[in-house]
């Protein structure tokens, strides 16, 4: 990371992230869709599939290990954990190493990287949103466990505060903020005021002096990684409002501000161990979207945050006022007690309403942190590391379908020329730069068989259906062909139990239509006798007691 900084302009050079930010249903349908026969689509789709369950199974054992030795440090129910293994202090030192050793690999090959002391730097050079003092109170965290592992696996350019807590970032993004900042402006003038004070007391060479010799750099290394780094590096404009021209209309009007973010910060620690518990817990905290000038909202146990430079003008103005007064009323002529004892009290209450003044600010400061925090905050501790697991699937199964296919529309390729085509193919079809990771994308290819190199060093590789008959039928094909037959079965079984009570129904209503005839036949021969007796005996048959109803009913 280096900055450019002019009067007005300030440019931050980031380097590429090795991240495909592409989802992968997408990438796998828009690389299928390029595939003109449909028969080859088909085996291709059939490939990505067995590439992700085969890389899967690959990670899933490593995987389980890292959960289960974070189990024992998992600051909520770790300690009951340790208690029941019964184990020595040794033996769980040996245990919270390998499990640092298993995360610190899992980073990596979800590319994550460490923060280095220059990206710290300049995230602290500026401010953004969050325009408070912030500092990590280093008295309430360990100061062993982190300190010991990377004397085991040592790293070039690790931040000072390395041995205490681990930043890892990843992606780079813009934010973008439109509003007035009236305190912002304030506390900016203020500051560039206190800036020219400096300056003219000639106390700011001296505090620049002793910052350069504390961050002296061998210029040689920086120019050699600049010119090499100056082409396919990432340009963000910083706009603060540090750097904002001083006009009337400016200070009145909207001001909009730029800042580079981390898509993703993860950051590890522990806390300090009291004298009465040894402390074992280990916190893995997951953020999105940080602001490189706010990152100090993920530092861990932070101190409550210190005053605005608008609050210190408030203390010393109300300061100030009340010793003019104080010493003003003592040099009356004929000073009188009760005068000077309303003006003392008069800035008591002053110094008092200040005073709380600057509590509730100091509470309200808190609030925001915390607010700010839980905006940001994605997850921690066992749902950050299954995150992270996820995402070094994924991440895997992208770089081998790009190489894999890549290698079969445009053949034969060296590693460098198969880099450079990976890298093409993400720019055209999806819009998006990256620094593919071709070396391991090609690993897994050779370990999976269905890549080769031939006599002068180029990769190529099988076709699509002999790289489906080499890697075979997986597990999760099984599992997927038994729940589709035994869908089948259900479905068969459903439908002559369906026949059958249909057969049923027709047969019921079968039956009572024929009965329905037969009741008619008898109302009928019912009908017929009634009418006989009455012509017999020359009666009416509406005389005769309920021959109405038999009537009505065969009518």
């Amino acid at each position: 990371m280096d900055k450019n900084t002019t009067k007005k302009k300030e440019v931050i050079r980031l380097e590429r992230e090795s991240v495909i930010p592409i989802l992968k249903p997408k990438l796998v349908m828009t690389l299928a869709n390029l595939i003109e026969h449909t028969s080859d689509r088909a085996e291709f789709l059939k490939l990505c599939k067995r590439i992700e369950y085969t890389i899967r199974a690959w990670y899933l054992l490593q995987f389980e290990d890292l959960m289960q030795l974070y189990s024992l440090f998992d600051p909520v129910s770790g300690a009951q954990k340790l208690q029941q293994q019964n184990l020595s202090p040794e033996e769980i030192d040996v245990l919270e190493q390998n499990f640092l050793t298993y995360l610190f690999q899992v980073m990596d090959k979800s590319n994550f990287k460490i923060a280095t002391e220059e990206e710290i730097e300049v995230a602290h050079s500026g401010q953004y949103l969050l325009n408070l003092p912030i500092s990590v109170d280093e008295s309430k965290l360990d100061k062993e466990v982190l300190k010991k592992y990377f004397a085991a696996h040592p790293r070039e350019d690790l931040p000072d505060f390395v041995d205490k807590y681990v930043i890892f970032r990843r992606g780079i993004g813009i934010d973008r903020t439109t509003d007035y900042f009236i305190m912002e402006k304030v506390d900016m003038l203020i500051a560039r005021f206190w800036a020219y004070i400096l300056r003219l007391t000639r106390v700011e060479k001296l505090l620049r002096r002793r910052s350069s010799m504390r961050c002296k750099k061998d210029p040689k290394k920086n120019d050699e990684i600049n010119s090499e780094a100056d082409q396919n590096d990432l340009c963000v404009e910083r706009i603060r409002l540090e750097n904002m021209e001083l006009s009337v209309r400016n200070l009145l009007s909207s001001t909009t501000i730029q800042e580079p973010t981390f898509d993703r910060i993860i950051v590890v620690y522990r806390r300090a161990s009291s004298k009465l518990k040894k402390e074992r817990g280990i916190y893995v905290k997951h953020f999105k979207n940080i602001p490189m000038a706010d990152m100090e909202i993920v530092l861990p146990e932070k101190k409550n945050p210190g005053l605005t430079p608008m609050d210190w003008v408030k203390f010393l103005g109300s300061a100030i006022v009340g010793l003019v007064a104080l010493v003003s009323s003592l040099e009356m002529p004929k000073a009188d007690l009760w005068v000077i004892f309303a003006v003392l009290s008069a800035v008591i209450g002053y110094f008092a309403k200040t005073y709380f003044t600057f509590q509730a600010n100091l509470a309200a400061y808190q609030n925001l942190i915390t607010q700010s925090m839980y905006d940001k905050q994605l997850d921690s501790g066992k749902g950050t590391l299954l995150h992270l697991c996820d995402d070094v699937i994924q991440q895997e199964v992208k770089e081998v379908i790009i190489s894999f296919f890549i290698l079969m529309e445009q053949g034969k390729a060296t590693m460098q020329d198969l880099d450079l085509r990976c890298e093409e193919l993400i720019q055209e079809e999806f819009g998006e730069s990256c620094n593919f990771d071709v070396d391991d994308a090609v690993l897994k290819l050779e370990k999976l068989g269905i890549v080769a190199r031939d006599t002068i060093g180029r990769y190529y590789c099988v076709g699509l259906k002999r790289a489906n008959e080499i890697i075979g039928t997986t597990t999760e094909e099984l599992v997927l062909k038994a729940k589709q037959g035994a869908r089948r079965r259900t479905k068969s079984e459903v439908k002559p139990a369906e026949r059958s009570k249909t057969q049923e129904q027709k047969i019921l209503m079968h039956h009572i239509r024929r009965l329905q005839g037969q009741r008619r036949k008898a109302m009928g021969s019912l009908c017929s006798i009634i009418s006989y007796l009455c012509d017999f005996f020359g009666l009416n048959s509406n005389q005769i007691p309920g021959s109405a109803g038999v009537w009505s009913c065969y009518g």
